[in-house]
């Protein structure tokens, strides 16, 4: 891999495979690959009692905006970098995985920063709802301003 490369943006309702992802960046001028994982937590701030679900929906241009996401954080840095991210839509259960996202590049530093800051932007940008539904049976919008 020697250019820049979005190699998977995708919105997933599948379980995601972490492995898939950091394969999909792997090859022999990645000498770091950086991955994060997001997962369903039993808890939040926002809570009221243990959080038992998370149902995600998606903008229907999602998977296309996740894309552009990941090419403007690419096109941030001037280091060869590879990006294999998903995010998952659909009824997750507790330690469940939300989002994957792999970076890999010839040296650390720059997969660090390219996944961060693609994690960080999705958070803000990407177009997925969150609905927690707690112990006690009642489920709310998270992040949704009124």
């Amino acid at each position: 891999m020697t250019e820049h490369a979005v190699r998977i943006a995708r919105i997933s309702d599948v379980p995601l495979d972490l492995a898939a992802h950091i394969a999909a960046v792997s090859g022999p001028t990645a000498g770091g690959i950086a991955t994060f994982i997001g997962t369903v937590r039993d808890h939040d701030p926002g809570a009221h009692g243990e959080v038992t679900l998370l149902e995600y929906s998606s903008h229907p241009d999602a998977e296309r905006i996740l894309g552009e996401i990941a090419a403007s954080c690419l096109a941030e840095t001037d280091a060869e970098c590879s990006i294999a991210v998903t995010h998952r839509i659909g009824k997750l259960a507790v330690g469940d995985l939300a989002v994957v996202v792999a970076v890999s590049s010839a040296h650390r530093a720059p997969a660090f920063e390219v996944c961060r800051s693609l994690i960080e932007r999705i958070k803000t940008d990407l177009p997925i709802w969150k609905r927690q539904h707690e112990h006690d049976g009642t489920a709310s919008w998270v992040g949704l301003d009124a």
